[in-house]
């Protein structure tokens, strides 16, 4: 029985394994993107050398005046090339066909037709989005080492995608599974031959039939929990990760910067 349990247990560890693996890289998402954005806001417009001091040759030009216009639509395109990446990475992780005429239509409702129709197009979306998310980035009137802090998020981005990949594609081997399942069906089998004398004092035995139900219906549901497990992206909120990374940002880029009042 302990053997039984052990075997159960180790597979259902590995399982949530690689569960906790794959939220731990939407979870770097969930920071960075907000990560981002704070600092693409707080930065914007600041074009001169620290400390007003000579900084690299030739200086840089000094600051000039924010046009509020300009600012709010550069840093929505930040924003929203933001979102733009995570939920085409949620589309990428997803099964086939699961949400893509929802995806389609969430592009399209928020991109321009240019951008919208890259995207879509693309072989690679996340790709395409984090490609448009760096233009974006590249368009901000800030010093470029600033600009070079910003794009160190996006070096993460690349990392959570290609670790959410290699999940997807390197699966718990089907004979694995099997067998473990098989192993559990046939000690079933037999479990009413090693209660046959435990439960030789009630009536006919009678005991056996609760006792193997009640053994069976833990030890498959262990098994079952572990299937579960072993795809994370069908269980992960991902549409929620990808809906609370937009709210922050557009609420992150709403904020009021250098040399602006709220």
């Amino acid at each position: 029985m302990n053997n039984n349990i052990i075997i159960a247990v180790f597979r259902t560890n590995k399982s949530y394994g690689r569960w906790d693996e794959a939220r731990k890289f939407w979870g770097l998402n969930i920071n960075h993107t907000r990560d981002l954005n704070r600092m693409a806001t707080a930065w914007y417009g600041n074009q001169s050398d620290f400390d007003s001091t000579e900084f690299m040759e030739p200086s840089t030009d000094q600051l000039k005046p924010t046009d509020p216009a300009e600012r709010q639509y550069l840093l929505g395109q930040v924003s929203l090339m933001t979102w733009a990446f995570v939920r085409s990475m949620k589309r990428h992780l997803s099964p086939p066909d699961e949400d893509e005429d929802d995806y389609i239509a969430e592009i399209r409702s928020r991109l321009s037709p240019t951008q919208a129709d890259a995207i879509i197009s693309a072989a690679h979306r996340p790709n395409r989005a984090l490609y448009d998310l760096s233009v974006a980035i590249e368009r901000l009137p800030m010093h470029f080492v600033r600009k070079d802090a910003i794009n160190k998020n996006l070096s993460i981005f690349e990392d959570t995608l290609g670790g959410s990949e290699r999940l997807l594609s390197s699966p718990v081997p089907l004979f694995y599974s099997r067998h473990t399942a098989r192993f559990l069906a046939t000690w079933l089998l037999f479990l009413p031959f090693a209660f046959w004398e435990p439960f030789g004092n009630s009536w006919n035995h009678i005991m056996m039939i609760p006792a193997t139900t009640f053994t069976g219906v833990a030890l498959f549901g262990i098994e079952e929990l572990a299937t579960q497990l072993e795809e994370p992206f069908t269980i992960l909120p991902m549409q929620g990760f990808c809906d609370k990374i937009g709210a922050n940002c557009d609420e992150i880029v709403s904020w009021a910067g250098q040399d602006m009042k709220e």
